[in-house]
């Protein structure tokens, strides 16, 4: 996927983030959506706030790796954030959100780690 923001290797200046997965799968995800869907990526991205002088490396490498979460189960975990953004807004009723029941308890742990 090309960064029109800049380059996701570069960090903080990119509208991208890199998301590596236990067994090495890359996705990249907005900064704006993984910031608004996943309160630990926020405080990952952004440092611990404003006036508390923290920065993690997840911030200024821009790319967050998880060892714990596997691609498949990282890779559905963004689908859903990219469901939740298109229908926070929405007046009507809702799609389903389809979960494989096998992965279901990996994605649970990986939702509540990630605070989705």
């Amino acid at each position: 996927m090309t960064d029109p923001g800049g380059d996701p290797e570069t960090g903080g200046s990119s509208k991208y983030i890199k998301l590596v997965s236990a067994d090495g799968t890359e996705l990249f995800l907005e900064r704006q959506i993984a910031i608004s869907t996943s309160a630990t990526l926020a405080a990952m991205l952004t440092g611990g706030g404003p006036g508390e002088g923290v920065s993690f490396r997840e911030s200024e490498e821009g790319v967050v790796r998880f060892p714990d979460i596997s691609g498949p189960v990282l890779e559905e975990v963004v689908r859903y954030m990219h469901y939740k953004v298109e229908n926070e807004n929405s007046t009507g009723r809702i799609p389903e959100f389809p979960i494989d029941p096998e992965m279901s308890l990996e994605l649970l742990v990986a939702a509540n780690y990630l605070n989705v």
